[in-house]
């Protein structure tokens, strides 16, 4: 089984030169792919002196889009994701593996609550945990954990999916669920990062909000219009029960909102089989 190891990396000269060593020293015959995001620093040029392989960008696309730039050229059956910023021990990719060997189609590193960068990232991730357990039915330990090893030609199928900035691990774990290839947690430890994260808060806020949403349009938007539809429904039913008890009338506010719960149902409908084609395989 040939092993092809992709990291996508923006400026992260200083976690490769601690990175990269380790990893060719654990995996001699493994093809090691650097997958350089527009770096303005030396990231490129330490890839090249430790002799492997490095797709470059002219200008940063994100991290996605390094993602499925070394995913098309990587040559192995299975391909490992890691970060390149040092908190990924390339000891650990062995425990990743394992579990293809049993049947699995993507193995991924679960963090504990010390592998998050903080308490605010750890409470987010853990909501989308929760969530997306939810919308799978499976409990999913790591949505976000971008150290993971898939079988190449199943993670290719995706690569339209997938977003060029960051929640690639999002994206494709679901679309793994959805497509009924069988996904593994493995509980691993995280080191800090090298350098400074690209992640910022406030501008990213955001784009992790609607992570939320794409998680359900991904995997069954119905499981999250349906709610919204009885929601609506359920509004406008006790809203003309009110207004009938004490006015006697039925209201154009109970109206609008019968309406919306039909029109949200509808909308529902055609994204569930958006979805569907979105995931046929002829």
């Amino acid at each position: 089984m040939r092993i092809s190891v992709v990291l996508p990396a923006k400026n992260e000269a200083d976690g490769l030169r601690r990175t990269l060593p380790a990893l060719i020293t654990l995996f001699p015959e493994a093809e090691v792919i650097v997958s350089d995001d527009g770096s303005t620093d030396a990231t490129a040029a330490v890839a090249r002196e430790a002799g492997v392989r490095v797709v470059s960008a002219p200008y940063s696309m994100g991290n996605g889009a390094a993602i499925k730039r070394g995913a098309r050229a990587a040559t192995g059956e299975v391909i490992v994701f890691m970060d390149a910023d040092g908190q990924h021990d390339p000891a650990h990719i062995a425990a990743l593996l394992a579990p293809l060997g049993a049947g699995f189609d993507m193995v991924v590193g679960a963090r504990d609550a010390s592998g998050q960068a903080n308490r605010g990232r750890g409470l987010a991730n853990d909501f989308y945990n929760r969530l997306a357990s939810w919308m799978t039915g499976h409990r999913i330990a790591d949505l976000t954990s971008g150290f993971r090893a898939v079988r190449a030609s199943k993670f290719r199928e995706f690569l339209h999916l997938l977003p060029n900035g960051f929640s690639y691990p999002t994206t494709s774990t679901m679309a793994f669920f959805r497509s009924a290839y069988p996904v593994a947690y493995v509980p691993i430890p995280v080191a800090q990062r090298i350098g400074t994260s690209h992640i910022r808060p406030m501008r990213d806020g955001i784009r992790f909000l609607l992570i939320i949403f794409k998680i359900a349009t991904l995997y069954s938007p119905l499981k999250l219009f349906l709610p919204t539809t009885l929601v609506f429904f359920g509004a406008g039913l006790g809203y003309y029960a009110y207004t009938f008890s004490t006015m006697g009338r039925f209201t154009n506010m109970s109206t609008l909102l019968f309406s919306a719960s039909v029109i949200i149902f509808l909308i529902g409908l055609i994204s569930e089989q958006i979805t569907n084609l979105t995931y046929r395989r002829d």
